[in-house]
C-alpha cells in the first residue's frame, strides 16, 4: 500500500489487529525484511511495516535524510492510519536509530521498544569517514558499490555457509534501494544525534536483540545499552549476524512473543 504523506509517497503494509507494532528496517533494506515477523506476530497484534523514504517502494528525493526526518515520516504514517494509541517500535540497525529518535520526539506515542542490531551512540570519526567514502563510491558506481561492500558483512558466517539461499533475495532487496535513498540515508546516519543520554529516561518495556556473530555492531554495544535502560531485556541469538531476524526468524519471533506475553499480556 502507498500513503501520501504531505506529498511524499511512502509504501507500507498494515495487517492484523490489536496492539500495534511498527517495524522499521535497516540500511539499505526495505519492509520485506520483516516478512517472517509479520506472518507470525499479526496473529496477535497489528503489524505495520514501512519502507523508509528512498527505500523499497517509497519515493526517493535528494537527501540528506536525518533520523528526525525519518522518525517524522513514521509518525505521519501512524497519523494517516489513524492510530492514536501508543505503539511498540521495532527497529533494526538504522531502524533502531530511527526508533530512538522517534522516542525522543514522541515519547507519549511509544508503548515499548524492540532494538535489534543497533546502537545508541553516534558515528565515530572513522565511521563518518567510511560513510563519506561510501557516498563517493555510490555517486561514481551506483548503489551496487554499497551492496558489494556491505553484503559480505550482513550475515553470520554460519548463515553464509548453511543458508546460502538467503543471499540472492537479500542482494535483490539491497539493490532496490534508490541512489538518492542510499546517499540520503548515509548522510543522515553520519550526522545523527547521540541517543545515549536518553536511555536512562526510558521507562517502558524494552527488548534488545543482537546476533552473536554480528560483524557490523559488536555485542558489547547491546550489553552496554541493556545496563543503562531500566529493566530492559537482552537476548543474544546464536548463529546469527547483523540481520538476525532474517537469519534466525524462529528465535527472533519467539523473543518478541515472549516480550509481548510478559510485558503486555498479549498471547
Amino acid at each position: 500500500m502507498i500513503a501520501d504523506l504531505q506529498g511524499m509517497q511512502i509504501a507500507y503494509d498494515d495487517k492484523g489487529n490489536g496492539l500495534p507494532i511498527l517495524f522499521i528496517h535497516g540500511f539499505p533494506l526495505d519492509r520485506t525484511l520483516w516478512t517472517a515477523q509479520a506472518a507470525t506476530i499479526l496473529k496477535i497484534c497489528r503489524t505495520i511495516s514501512i519502507d523508509l523514504r528512498g527505500h523499497g517502494e517509497s519515493q526517493a528525493i535528494p537527501g540528506p535524510y536525518s533520523m528526525k526526518m525519518l522518525a517524522q515520516d513514521c509518525n505521519s504514517l501512524l497519523n494517516k492510519l489513524e492510530i492514536t494509541e501508543p505503539v511498540i517500535l521495532c527497529g533494526l540497525s538504522m531502524g533502531g536509530y530511527v526508533t530512538l529518535e522517534f522516542y525522543r520526539q514522541y515519547p507519549s506515542r511509544v508503548a515499548g521498544l524492540i532494538l535489534a542490531a543497533t546502537r545508541s551512540g553516534p558515528d565515530t570519526a572513522e565511521g563518518r569517514a567510511n560513510r563519506d567514502k561510501a557516498i563517493f563510491e555510490a555517486r561514481q558506481q551506483g548503489v551496487i558499490s554499497i551492496v558489494d561492500s556491505m553484503l559480505p558483512k550482513m550475515l553470520a558466517q554460519y548463515t553464509y555457509k548453511h543458508r546460502p539461499e538467503l543471499i540472492r533475495p537479500l542482494r535483490a532487496m539491497m539493490l532496490r534501494t534508490s541512489l538518492d535513498g542510499a546517499i540520503g540515508a548515509l548522510e543522515g546516519m553520519k550526522n545523527r544525534s547521540d541517543s545515549t543520554p536518553i536511555l536512562t529516561s526510558i521507562r517502558i518495556p524494552t527488548l534488545i536483540l543482537h546476533g552473536a556473530e554480528d560483524q557490523i555492531i559488536p555485542i558489547t554495544v547491546a550489553k552496554a545499552m541493556q545496563t543503562v535502560i531500566f529493566d530492559s531485556t537482552l537476548r543474544i541469538l546464536s548463529e546469527a549476524g547483523h540481520l538476525l531476524n532474517l537469519e534466525q526468524p524462529d528465535l527472533f519471533n519467539q523473543a518478541i512473543l515472549d516480550f509481548l506475553a510478559t510485558s503486555y499480556h498479549v498471547r
